[in-house]
């Protein structure tokens, strides 16, 4: 293709398509340079080619008018955070300074010497002396009456021997009294020796002296059986049918001496005269009226019987007395 020639006075222009001339500007004498319409938006290709404020031509969404918030309704939300700030801390104040006058009240009363005990008083002391009991108890001179361990107290009391129960009163600011129950003595059992026992078997101690027991003996038992542990079933068995015959009220009581438990098939019972009474191991009150039916008979016809057994229902055997 043929190349356009030139033209005086202006600017050569082309593209792939060809070359055209257009009019070359020309600066007159005194006149100043055109402004150039670019350089209005030279902010957008480099920041620092604008002086002034670059202008936000963005366009505002409904989300982002939402997220504008008011004063108005900044200072209201603020209030209400502050109020609700406000109504926790004061009652938890309030409670931080209850808790700390109770701390420190506390700590007056477990170490005021005016708690501190100065008299002990026993009611209810029999067989025991106000002092055994009151070194059992283990409360010594001083002690606080607020860290006085009443539960423990009551245990140490409870383990003698001779007390059935036992109470702790504190009586403020510095008295404190224990009541005990003691045992009281039911009948004797002979474990190789007399001992008194209560109506739960308990043993009381030995008896040293010569004495007259109002109820028959218990007798045929060991001194295992007098122990601390649990009641025996041997001197159960003796205890319980020693109430069989209290409940009778009658004189057949007098008439009995001993209740041998030795016996694998019930208790024996053995009267003033000697005489040998089997009863069996079930329905005592039963055969211990036909037994006060058979003495009576005996008395009246004057025979001499050395054992009576009751052990079979409806039958009576008897041993007579040689003589």
């Amino acid at each position: 293709m043929d190349e356009c020639p030139p033209v005086p006075g202006c600017l050569r222009l082309g593209g792939c398509g060809g070359h055209f001339w257009v009019p070359a500007y020309k600066k007159k004498s005194g006149e100043k340079q055109p402004p150039n319409p670019m350089r209005a938006y030279s902010s957008v290709i480099s920041p620092r080619g604008s002086r002034g404020r670059v202008e936000d031509l963005a366009e505002r969404g409904t989300a982002m008018e939402r997220q504008r918030v008011s004063r108005t309704k900044l200072a209201r939300r603020l209030t209400r955070r502050v109020r609700w700030v406000a109504a926790r801390a004061v009652p938890i104040g309030a409670a931080l300074v209850v808790l700390l006058g109770a701390g420190l009240g506390a700590r007056w009363l477990l170490t005021s010497p005016r708690f501190a005990v100065t008299e002990v008083a026993v009611a209810g002391a029999g067989r025991l002396t106000p002092e055994q009991i009151v070194a059992a108890s283990g409360i010594g001179p001083g002690t606080n009456l607020f860290r006085l361990d009443r539960g423990a107290v009551v245990a140490r009391l409870e383990a003698l021997p001779l007390v059935r129960r036992a109470d702790v009163v504190r009586r403020f600011p510095n008295r404190v009294t224990l009541a005990v129950e003691e045992r009281r003595p039911f009948t004797l059992a002979h474990a190789g020796r007399l001992h008194w026992i209560d109506e739960q078997g308990v043993s009381l101690g030995a008896e040293t002296h010569a004495v007259a027991p109002k109820a028959p003996v218990i007798t045929g038992l060991s001194p295992a059986d007098l122990g601390t542990g649990p009641t025996s079933p041997r001197v159960a068995a003796g205890i319980s049918l020693l109430r069989v015959l209290l409940r009778s009220e009658t004189a057949l009581l007098q008439q009995i001496s001993e209740i041998d438990v030795s016996r694998p098939d019930g208790p024996v019972l053995y009267t003033v005269e000697g005489v040998e009474v089997r009863l069996g191991a079930e329905d005592w009150e039963a055969r211990l009226g036909r037994l006060q039916g058979v003495l009576a008979q005996m008395r009246a016809g004057g025979e001499a019987v050395s054992a009576i057994d009751l052990r079979f229902r409806d039958q009576v055997v008897l041993k007579t007395l040689t003589r």
